[in-house]
């Protein structure tokens, strides 16, 4: 059974039961999905609807911080029962150790050896993470390991080197803005 179909099936029970709050929240997320569809001009795939459900649950994480420093509780603990309802079709989370084995094995795969090659390594990691972590804990973990790599790739190069050393620093100034005196 397509994830769809599961949507679809879950929709159609919340009616049955009288659950309001599953109602609503399957038939925005349905909506989403179906915008999205129309807007490609073809169906969705069940990569490209969990894309869909991740962004929802990102939206609503979104609003419950927002409602929490507006002092909002009951709206804040209601996006928290959707974000719960969302969340069942999803895959599983990756662990915090299973995140940080796929951005090793990203930095290897794409050769990233430094801070710039953030977009490449996240390109790789996008698809194998959507829906299974956040968005911007990935890209810190990616940021936090090529940065360590930069410095440990440029840390036997600056061993033997002094950093007080001012020889021909000054070349070229005079103490008249750059004109030579009397000019």
């Amino acid at each position: 059974m397509s994830l769809k179909e599961r949507l679809h099936e879950e929709l159609t029970a919340a009616m049955r039961s009288g659950d309001s709050l599953r109602r609503d929240t399957l038939r925005l997320a349905q909506s989403a999905a179906y915008n999205l569809e129309k807007r490609n001009q073809k169906p969705l795939t069940d990569d490209e609807l969990i894309g869909v459900l991740a962004r929802e649950v990102k939206t609503r994480r979104e609003s419950v911080e927002a409602f929490r420093r507006g002092g909002r509780e009951d709206l804040a603990s209601k996006e928290e029962a959707e974000i719960a309802v969302l969340t069942e079709f999803l895959p599983q989370e990756l662990s915090e150790a299973g995140l940080e084995a796929l951005v090793d094995e990203a930095v290897a795969a794409t050769g990233a050896a430094s801070a710039r090659d953030l977009g490449r390594v996240m390109g790789w990691l996008a698809p194998r993470t959507r829906g299974r972590a956040d968005g911007r804990r990935v890209s810190e973990l990616v940021a936090r390991r090529l940065a360590a790599a930069d410095l440990a790739a440029h840390e036997p190069a600056h061993a033997g080197s002094t950093t007080g050393s001012t020889a021909g620093s000054t070349a070229g100034s005079t103490e008249h803005g750059g004109r030579a005196p009397g000019g």
